[in-house]
């Protein structure tokens, strides 16, 4: 997967983690987000390096201030909103640190959390990729946290909770895994919360970075697919914990419905598009376009109503 150059250049990187951070319209709780990698006890952050896709005049202020103060913060803008993935590989392409942690703008680190990723990557070899236990905001593991691959199987029986109905035949197919027993030892697993991913930054790149068909949702889901299919180990710790508060940035819901619909039909256009897997792909796509529009029908009704916000939905 890696050239020989590729390994030196690899050796040469300095040891250490560059932190990437795409924001939209994040609100205030990104400056937590920032001070959590940046506080004293983040011993091995090279760099954080904040990708503007787009924010509030005075977001980008207090951003533009704190480039300034703090050596360590690199802020890319001027790019416009060009999607997660691609703001993801802007940031990587900017790294200088052996490991890449892509982390979400609403996501806050718990104390030592990147030492203690960094210890654990010292024991995983050359190609790997390793998560954290993601939680909400209340302390209970995020549905995203750890998964199965996604796959037609796993799509069907996690969207109409077939394992409700053969426990013992279809629990297996279950994409989320959040309610089964927390591992005691870092352990692998087919899929992490994209809220909070490590890896060396040469796998990354080996990988071909995030997939840029994305806009948003489903661009990591995509990206450990491309691992397991290339061998490469996927890893959760229980050891290091992440708070990450979904539901932060202002935008409207229906625009989120709508990339996470084509980021769903994208994922399985690409990868399971044998003609032996159309008897599933069928119930699927359908299943897919309904949902897009139930969910699209009650974020107009909500709004229309004055219930709630526009916020983004949870990164699942």
């Amino acid at each position: 997967m890696r050239s020989h150059s590729e390994t030196l250049r690899h050796a040469d990187l300095p040891e250490g983690s560059s932190v990437v951070v795409v924001s939209y319209w994040t609100g205030p709780i990104l400056f937590e987000a920032m001070d959590s990698v940046l506080a004293p006890d983040q011993k091995g952050v090279i760099e954080l390096i904040l990708v503007d896709n787009g924010n509030p005049p005075e977001i980008s202020g207090e951003l533009a201030r704190r480039a300034q103060e703090e050596p360590r913060l690199t802020l890319i803008n001027g790019h416009g909103n060009v999607g997660f993935a691609r703001g993801c590989n802007i940031g990587a392409r900017r790294a200088g640190g052996r490991y890449l942690l892509l982390l979400n703008p609403d996501c806050r680190l718990s104390p030592g959390a990147i030492p203690a990723l960094l210890a654990e990557a010292q024991t995983l070899g050359e190609d790997w990729m390793l998560g954290c236990r993601v939680l909400n905001p209340d302390g209970s593991d995020q549905r995203a946290s750890r998964r199965a691959l996604l796959t037609p199987y796993t799509a069907l029986v996690e969207t109409f909770r077939l394992d409700r109905l053969a426990p013992g035949l279809l629990r297996r197919y279950r994409l989320n895994h959040h309610d089964s027993p927390l591992p005691a030892e870092t352990s692998s697993v087919p899929v992490i919360s994209g809220a909070c991913m490590m890896l060396p930054a040469a796998t990354f790149h080996a990988a071909g970075g995030m997939d840029e068909g994305y806009f948003l949702h489903v661009d990591d889901l995509d990206l450990c697919f491309r691992l397991h299919r290339a061998g490469i180990p996927v890893w959760f710790t229980p050891h290091v914990e992440a708070v990450h508060h979904a539901g932060s940035s202002r935008i409207n819901p229906v625009q989120v419905e709508w990339h996470k619909m084509r980021g769903f039909l994208r994922y399985f256009r690409l990868h399971f598009n044998k003609l032996r897997w159309l008897p599933l792909l069928v119930p699927l796509v359908v299943g897919i376009l309904a949902r897009f529009g139930i969910k699209s029908a009650q974020s107009l009704l909500l709004i229309a109503w004055n219930r709630r916000p526009i916020t983004n939905d949870a990164r699942d």
